[in-house]
């Protein structure tokens, strides 16, 4: 026998007996995993698939003297494999997948931004003087409504005023932002 046919002959071997060890232990190490694994299915199939390597590169552990041990082992190494897995995404920021993503709120686009920025900038122009200046030092710059009334000389209550028909006349001129202004 040549070499190349005593490695074919020994991984065929491997193989068969892989497949045994999966046929014989595979559900069992798969509940146990996906309980686990808070019912991820295809975290559990990784896992038990990751298991099987492991016993692959140990096969010391497998030919132990009863076969009734190989499956506390199996189920051993599965467990520590989940509680790796675990630790390891417990320490990483978590994994976008489709789910979160049909699920987040859809934002508008660069272009979009810009062409509301655009259409409120026109809204404004409309609007009077003195409304455009509240406005302006409250919603856009952040200001207080103390702070825009000691800005532009006026009483606080007359600040608050100027906001609320500033605002109002925007929603009549803006309508499909109406619910953004609120």
């Amino acid at each position: 026998m040549t070499a190349g046919t005593a490695l074919t002959a020994r991984t065929t071997t491997a193989e068969h007996e892989l497949a045994a060890l999966q046929r014989e232990h595979g559900r069992p190490l798969f509940a146990l995993l996906l309980r686990l694994c808070d019912g991820d299915r295809q975290r559990a199939e990784d896992l038990v698939q990751e298991t099987l390597v492991r016993a692959w590169q140990h096969p010391e552990a497998l030919r132990a003297d009863a076969f009734d041990s190989v499956r506390p082992w199996l189920l051993t190494v599965g467990r520590r494999l989940a509680i790796d897995a675990r630790r390891a995404r417990q320490a990483r920021p978590p994994e976008v997948g489709d789910a979160v993503l049909e699920n987040a709120p859809v934002c508008a686009d660069h272009a979009e931004r810009a062409a509301a920025a655009l259409d409120v900038r026109e809204a404004v122009k409309t609007l009077t003087p003195q409304h455009r200046e509240v406005l302006v030092l409250v919603y856009f710059r952040g200001a207080s409504v103390a702070e825009a009334a000691e800005a532009l000389g006026i009483p606080p209550g007359t600040v608050k005023s100027r906001a609320y028909y500033a605002l109002r006349a925007l929603r009549r001129v803006l309508p499909g932002y109406a619910a953004d202004l609120h």
